[in-house]
């Protein structure tokens, strides 16, 4: 059975539960509490050195890491439903999509940094709120201009199903929620998020579905 160590919070594994539900495919849970710093402990670093979820282990014994990596191998293992489109230039613009959560607004308000920020910077609760809204708002005014501007866009990020930018965009929002930023400027990000919402791959993914939820 394919299992997934993650944590219900973390939008990178998240990311991996909507892939995962995408493909209609079975997997277990392992719960890794990163508020607790359980993946800092030997047995789990003894499988991904980074100390990070999500890992997923597959069903053949392979650990994959990296959500985005993990999210293309279910693609390619797994072609239907594609997550990424037929055309060359059109995977590149999911890509890029997906890129502006993961790799830009993601990596600076994760929760290790915002610790960080805390804990080793002494920063006090209303900074770090700035610091995260800052981030938000520099990512999701470049993304609501490409979703509103580009030609590819429709109910999802890209055409009218669901592909990897829908996958990131979404545990992204969630996240903006809840740490209570406004989103008000962005109306194509919100109804292709309510999109998303109402397909039971991306319902039973979010964090208040999973089984450590708390």
């Amino acid at each position: 059975m394919t299992t997934l160590y993650g944590y219900f919070r973390s939008s990178a594994a998240y990311r991996v539960r909507i892939a995962l539900n995408l493909k209609n495919l079975a997997y277990d849970q392992a719960p890794i509490n990163l508020v607790k710093g359980e993946q800092r402990d030997d047995a789990f670093l003894a499988h991904n050195p980074q100390g990070l979820v999500p890992m997923l282990m597959t069903d053949n014994g392979i650990r994959l890491t990296q959500s985005l990596a993990i999210c293309e191998y279910l693609d390619e293992r797994y072609p239907e439903p594609a997550l990424l489109p037929g055309e060359l230039e059109e995977r590149a613009r999911v890509r890029a999509l997906a890129q502006v959560v993961a790799c830009e607004i993601h990596p600076l308000d994760n929760l290790r940094v915002l610790k960080y920020l805390v804990n080793e910077l002494g920063a006090e609760d209303d900074a770090k709120q700035t610091w995260y809204r800052h981030w938000i708002h520099q990512g999701f005014s470049a993304l609501e201009s490409m979703l509103s501007r580009e030609s590819g866009s429709g109910d999802f990020c890209h055409g009218d199903a669901p592909t990897l930018a829908d996958i990131c965009l979404v545990p992204q929002v969630f996240n903006a929620e809840r740490f209570e930023c406004d989103l008000s400027a962005y109306p194509r990000i919100r109804r292709i998020t309510e999109n998303a919402r109402a397909l039971d791959a991306f319902r039973l993914a979010a964090p208040g579905e999973q089984p450590d939820a708390n």
